[in-house]
């Protein structure tokens, strides 16, 4: 396809106003509200219920072996259907994905409360994993079609951005006040909070738009992408229970890569692609995509380690351990909406976001120089702010990139693409900086006393640093491929044009 064709495409299907669909509409910023709750909802719960997890075996009796499956099933439902879901918001309507996501996301978090067995908990958790990966795409397009004004579109994306960036540390400290002031059920029961929020907003302030009315659902796609994202995902799940030379963590990861490989090809194809080439293929586009599937990586190697080092070495409780977090979501909020509103609109992005990496490279390895006596203010919070501020010089302005000038009957895959990034850059990350953090303290433990508690809790610190140095590496990686994708200087999103596709 020409740009002309595009063009000329793009200009019939715009509305009134030039926009998507027609003018801004007067309640953008109610809906940005309600939209960021729901978001707040499906990425804290990611993290949320990481600390009930203690409580929670102890009260229904599950093995260590099973208690990966709490957090492997939310993520595994949730990555492999990411990209049908976003596909049925743009087929049926972002209203209603809206409403029937919030509503059997609450439904599946009574369920896992009220849960009285190990499979019970573990079935809620994937329903949660089901109806949040039909809310999270429709979440993000209706952003993506509501804010069409460059100025307010980067202020939404700032906001949108940040939740999504700090959400999963907003889950620890929620995680950690609900568990210790009430019971690990409420790390569960506290959707209902935001669901009825965001479903009643949502009823009265969203109207129903079919962009893609005229297309169809494309079964054969959904099946191939949907079993190949679970197979790859499931594939690095195993790779933290099994060596790396099972067939159960290869054979998933292989298998995974030839389903995605044949769903690339169906693609090129079919009549009505899930997943239409054209919203891939932009440059900038899929710079962005790469930088939050490499956020996602890295991310985790804050959370979950540093949660570790601050519970079992320095002795914080739950809360305090969350609130910990509070300084980086600080400074992550902030340098939100400095760079999607004032940075990347006057020097852009292949300046902004690689900056953004290298500093929160820098935080991570900072923190590798932490110790069995260090001290949180001097050394845990300066680099947890660097890492803050990076990371939020990055996630906010490449999620908005990576909807920017999609066609409007497309909004809800593309973005559905944004949260499967950042779903499988996880699941990488988790994978292997839990194996490398693994094998840093059984390499520490060779030829050493094994009974001396200080040898073995300093064994724990050489697993920690291990994991931020991957971490460091990955950021590293982030901004030399970023660097080269984006195009040099300013990249207007002119709101009034049609989207370019580049071919």
């Amino acid at each position: 396809m020409s740009q002309t064709q595009a063009l000329s495409e793009g200009a019939a299907r715009k509305g009134p106003a030039g926009s998507a669909g027609g003018p801004p509409s007067a309640k953008r910023w109610w809906i940005l509200s309600i939209v960021g709750i729901a978001q707040l909802m499906v990425v804290l719960d990611a993290t949320i219920v990481n600390i009930a997890l203690p409580s929670a075996q102890a009260d229904l009796g599950f093995t260590d072996g099973n208690r990966q499956w709490i957090v492997t099933a939310y993520a595994l439902a949730f990555a492999s259907l990411l990209l049908l879901g976003g596909r049925i918001a743009d087929l049926f309507g972002r209203k209603p994905a809206f409403l029937i996501g919030v509503a059997g996301f609450a439904a599946a978090s009574v369920l896992g409360g009220a849960a009285n067995s190990f499979g019970m908990l573990v079935t809620a958790r994937a329903l949660q994993g089901v109806f949040g990966a039909l809310l999270a795409p429709a979440a993000l397009s209706l952003l993506n079609t509501t804010f069409t004004d460059a100025k307010e579109r980067a202020k939404a994306f700032s906001v949108y951005g940040a939740i999504a960036g700090a959400g999963g540390a907003i889950g620890l400290l929620l995680g950690g006040v609900l568990t210790d002031a009430l019971d690990w059920r409420w790390t569960l029961y506290v959707n209902l909070v935001f669901a009825v929020v965001a479903f009643a907003g949502g009823w009265v302030l969203l109207s129903n738009h079919r962009d893609a009315a005229n297309a169809k659902l494309d079964l054969p796609g959904a099946a191939l992408v949907s079993a190949g994202l679970f197979s790859v995902v499931y594939g690095f799940s195993n790779a933290e229970t099994h060596d790396w030379s099972s067939p159960q963590t290869w054979g998933f990861l292989v298998a995974g890569g030839l389903l995605l490989t044949a769903f690339t090809w169906w693609q090129t194809r079919a009549a009505h692609p899930l997943l239409p080439m054209r919203v891939l293929l932009d440059r900038t586009r899929a710079a962005s995509f790469v930088a939050v599937l490499v956020t996602g990586a890295g991310m985790f190697g804050v959370f979950l380690f540093l949660t570790y080092y601050l519970q079992l070495n320095l002795g914080f409780s739950p809360t305090k351990t969350g609130l910990a977090f509070l300084p980086m979501m600080a400074a992550l909020m902030i340098m939100a909406q400095v760079s999607t509103t004032m940075l990347v609109p006057r020097i852009g992005p292949r300046t902004v976001i690689p900056a953004g990496f290298a500093i929160a490279a820098l935080g991570m390895a900072w923190l590798t120089g932490i110790a069995l006596d260090t001290s949180f203010s001097t050394g845990v919070l300066p680099p947890l702010l660097l890492v803050g501020a990076g990371l939020g010089m990055v996630m906010p302005p490449a999620m908005s990139l990576a909807t920017a000038g999609v066609a409007p009957e497309d909004a809800g895959v593309a973005s559905a693409t944004v949260n499967t990034m950042q779903q499988v850059g996880g699941s990488i990350g988790t994978a292997l900086l839990n194996t490398l953090a693994a094998s840093a303290a059984t390499s520490y433990l060779a030829g050493k006393d094994t009974t001396d508690p200080l040898v073995r809790a300093q064994s724990t610190i050489e697993s920690y640093t291990t994991a931020f140095w991957w971490s460091a590496g990955f950021f590293v990686a982030g901004a030399l491929i970023t660097f080269l994708l984006y195009r040099p200087g300013v990249q207007e999103q002119d709101a009034n044009a049609a989207p370019v596709v580049h071919m």
